[in-house]
């Protein structure tokens, strides 16, 4: 119930009406521990009922995206776009080449040396996103240590 109000909020406070596919892919990105495909949306909107396009999901999210609603994603040597509700911060990842399993880092490693680069360079910093690309602990195994 708290993720509905939220997603209604947000999109009332975005100037978005307020509308059933609207509500209910953010409603999934809210939930989701990790980025999502458009295709993965869609999958989980049809699971739970919700009968709708998928164009119409890319455009919903397009507009969802427009309004800092949902931050889109594009990580190296992939050509799916990905999404994850904007959480009003930022997060960081560590992403594994092979499998494209997705891991949030939890804390911001970047802060401090954000500061020191301000000062040794007078740039004014006003964010950063950090990914981190390598194996997973299963893709590992299953390669020998790659």
């Amino acid at each position: 119930m708290k993720n509905q109000m939220e997603c209604e909020e947000r999109l009332k406070k975005s100037g978005l009406k307020t509308t059933k596919s609207r509500k209910a892919i953010l409603d999934i990105l809210i939930r989701s521990n990790q980025p999502m495909a458009v295709e993965q949306i869609f999958l989980l909107l049809k699971e739970n009922q919700i009968n709708i396009n998928l164009s119409t999901v890319y455009r919903t999210l397009e507009s969802l995206e427009n309004k800092d609603l949902v931050t889109k994603i594009s990580l190296m040597d992939d050509d799916r776009m990905l999404f994850e509700y904007n959480q009003l911060g930022h997060r960081h990842y560590l992403v594994c080449v092979t499998c494209k399993k997705i891991i949030t880092v939890q804390n911001c490693p970047l802060g401090s040396y954000e500061r020191v680069l301000e000062n040794e360079t007078r740039f004014n910093i006003i964010g950063h996103k950090l990914y981190l690309y390598g194996y997973c602990e299963n893709c590992q195994r299953s390669n020998d240590g790659i």
